[in-house]
This record gives structure tokens, sequence and C-alpha cells, in this order.
């Protein structure tokens, strides 16, 4: 299925995490697609941030503001009207949820109350998407893709906020929105790699300051396999469902979003190919550091969205490093980020290769 960026022309979107990574690319699509957007989130994560060095706040309408504030959120709503919301504010580290829980459970769970308190009150948006995660469901340490129905129970702080987050959604979706004049969605996409991801304790940013510095790359768990993807294949995935249930309410849902079997892959796998598109002769270590448990093994089945949407996935690993590794050597190469941007955008979103 070909999404038509023309939809978005026009519209009034609010983006909720705007200053973060994933947010900040979604912002430049919704931008480049002529939508009137409103970014709601905390200051950037890092320094430097893909916020900044894109300057995508001079595009759009940016409110910094804490989404437990239900208040200031509230007014948000209320100056700028959206008619569809992309909730991507969260606490995303599963390391920083073991180190302040209490703050990851009130940002991911309370949030994701106050957002939708937000819409049930707003006469406005038709359409509203929780992105969340694939750490959602109970793993079970399988070899086969967990589906949509299977039980959501995260073991860790941050993975099981976003089982909650889920499960807040789909309680104020069959309370509040049982009649049609809100479509609302959740998607659980896998882990994302990209330009601009300046995050401590991912492996691909880890990868680039390593590479920078001309280091060997620190792997603490090299044998645990994750579904790895470009940043731009769960956006588009957003914008589809966004923009389908707005125009039908049948396809609001609970879709997940990951890559196809290949490209679920150890992490090892993963730094080996990220070595081969750098160059300059970088090395890795197996350095298992000690620290608190996280998954050794977990994909995503992707049937349904197939299915409903004939959505499938565009870049596989390898050209999603190479983008990656693009973005970054450009980067440090001091060369124009926002000609690089839109470059892959177009790249991704109107040729697919």
């Amino acid at each position: 299925m070909v999404m038509d960026l023309c939809f978005y022309k026009g519209k009034k979107v609010l983006v909720t995490g705007h200053t973060g990574f994933k947010g900040s690319w979604l912002c430049k699509i919704l931008v480049n697609a002529g939508a009137e957007v409103t970014g709601y989130s905390l200051t950037p994560p890092t320094n430097p941030n893909l916020f900044e060095i894109s300057g995508i706040e001079k595009d759009i309408n940016s409110v910094i503001g804490d989404i437990r504030d239900l208040e200031k959120l509230m007014d948000t709503f209320k100056k700028y009207k959206p008619e569809i919301v992309f909730h991507l504010a969260a606490q995303p580290i599963v390391l920083e949820g073991y180190k302040e829980p209490a703050y990851t459970y009130e940002t991911n769970v309370m949030g994701t109350v106050n957002i939708l308190e937000c819409v049930r009150k707003s006469s406005c948006v038709k359409s509203f998407l929780n992105v969340t995660t694939d750490k959602v469901y109970q793993n079970n340490e399988w070899e086969w893709g967990y589906r949509e129905n299977e039980k959501l129970d995260g073991f860790d702080p941050y993975s099981n906020s976003k089982s909650c987050s889920e499960i807040v959604t789909h309680g104020y979706k069959n309370s509040f929105f049982a009649d049609g004049r809100t479509a609302v969605s959740t998607a659980r996409a896998g882990n994302v790699i990209g330009g601009g991801d300046f995050a401590s304790d991912r492996i691909i940013p880890d990868c680039i300051r390593a590479a920078e510095k001309k280091e060997p790359i620190i792997v603490r768990n090299p044998h645990s396999t994750r579904p790895y993807q470009h940043v731009l294949e769960p956006l588009y995935a957003y914008l589809m469902i966004a923009s389908r249930q707005y125009e039908d309410g049948k396809y609001s849902g609970y879709y997940n979003v990951g890559p196809d079997e290949c490209d679920c892959i150890t992490t090892g796998v993963l730094v080996n190919t990220f070595c081969e598109k750098w160059g300059d002769n970088i090395t890795w270590e197996d350095k298992f550091m000690g620290g608190p448990h996280e998954a050794n093994f977990l994909k995503l089945d992707c049937s349904k969205i197939k299915t409903v949407f004939g959505w499938k996935p565009r870049w596989g690993v390898k050209i999603a490093i190479e983008k990656t590794v693009e973005w970054s050597q450009c980067y440090f190469k001091q060369n124009n980020i926002n000609e690089c941007m839109n470059k892959q955008i177009r790249s991704f979103f109107e040729e697919g290769e």
C-alpha cells in the first residue's frame, strides 16, 4: 500500500514527545507534507539532539511542557485544536526505568491518562494514536513473534508501564469513544535506528560514539535478538493508521509494527553490519557489564497490519544501518542535515528503496 502524504496537508496535528528522536523525525515528515504541527514535550532529552540540529522548531508550534501536567496539556488542546494526535511522549529507556521506576510509571501511565482526558474533553480530535513498544507483551522467550492478542505484561518498569499505557488506552476507547467520534489505536513498534539518535544505553548511538572516537564498541549482550528497523518504518505505519482511521473508524485497533523475519537479528550481527558500513577498521568487544534483566529474545508477528493495510517494511536492516551511517557522517562533517533528512524521507516515502 502506498500512502499519500497529501492527506496531512492543512491538517492540525499534535505530536507529544516532539523533541525526542522519533518525534523530531515525525514532525519533519508532517511539516514537509504541509500539516499544521503542534508539539508538546519536555526540552530535548540529550545534548546534542535532533530537534535542535534539524531546526524543526521554527516550522511548528512548540510547547515545552510535562505530559504529567494536565492543566497545561489541556490549555494546549484548547489553543491549537488538533484533529489528529500522535502520543509519543514517554520515558523510553529500559535501564532508566530501573533507576527511576516511579517517574517512569508517572510519565508513561498517567501521561497517557492525561492525553486521553484531553481527547475526551475536546470535540476536535478525530484520530488518536498511542505509540507503545514491542516490550508490552509478557515475554516467554519463545521463537515466534508476539501477536496483538497475546498477554500484556512487560517484565521491567519501562516495559510494564507501557503495558499499562496500552490497557489505559483500551479502557478509554471502550468507555468514551465507542460512539466513533474519535478513532483510537495503539502501535507497538520494535527497536528503531536512524540518524540523530543520541540516547544513552542504545546500541547504535553507542556504536556511533565509539566510531567517532575511533574506539572499540562495547556490546553488553551480543546474543539478544531484537526486531531492528529504520525509524521511518514505524513512522510511515503511524501516519498510515492515523489517516485511515480518520477517514473510517473501522481501522482503529492495536497493531504490531516490525521488520520481516530476516531483520530480527542479534545485537552482534547488528554491530558487525554497522562496522562494515562505517568502515575505518572499527571493531567491537563482547563485554557484559552486569545490570538488571533484559529480554534475550523478542520479535513481533506483523500479520495484522500487513493484512488490514497491505503494509510491508521497505528498508531491510542493512539499508537502515547504511542510512544511519550516512546521516551520522553528514553530521560529523558538518554538512547540511536538513538536506540529508529530506533526501532520506523522499527516498523512503516516494521511492521505497
